[in-house]
């Protein structure tokens, strides 16, 4: 994973990574939770590459937005489905990884308005 200023995202979702058109064309994943997750593995806070999300936000949450639109940027996202942990969590976390990324791994997000998001871009509702 690679962190960039920018990205364009389209329907098919954030344009250079994987198409994943609809429900979960874009992730999510809220700052705050990279602490949560560090401090229940017993570490300090997991760096946002290691959660493989397509966005990281702060000061919003977002498991109460599910089902609504949110702005970032350019783009209109709408919060879909909770984006839960696979396997890859107790590789790239060590022993217990999957359960400290329950409730929070983030969300996923269908691409309602395409556009460009910019690091440190506005998240609102819509």
């Amino acid at each position: 994973m690679d962190s960039v200023a920018a990205a364009c995202v389209t329907p098919d979702g954030v344009q250079g990574d994987h198409a994943r058109p609809g429900k979960r064309a874009v992730t999510l994943i809220q700052h705050e939770h990279l602490s949560v997750i560090g401090a229940m593995l017993g570490r300090d806070p997991v760096a946002p590459q290691v959660m493989r999300r397509n966005i990281v936000v702060a000061g919003v949450n977002l498991a109460a937005l599910k089902g609504r639109r949110i702005v970032i940027g350019g783009a209109v996202l709408e919060i879909t489905t909770i984006c839960a942990p696979c396997s890859r969590m107790e590789e790239a976390l060590g022993a217990g990884g999957y359960s400290a990324v329950r409730g929070h791994g983030g969300w996923c997000a269908r691409v309602i308005t395409p556009g460009e998001i910019a690091l440190g871009a506005a998240v609102h509702p819509d």
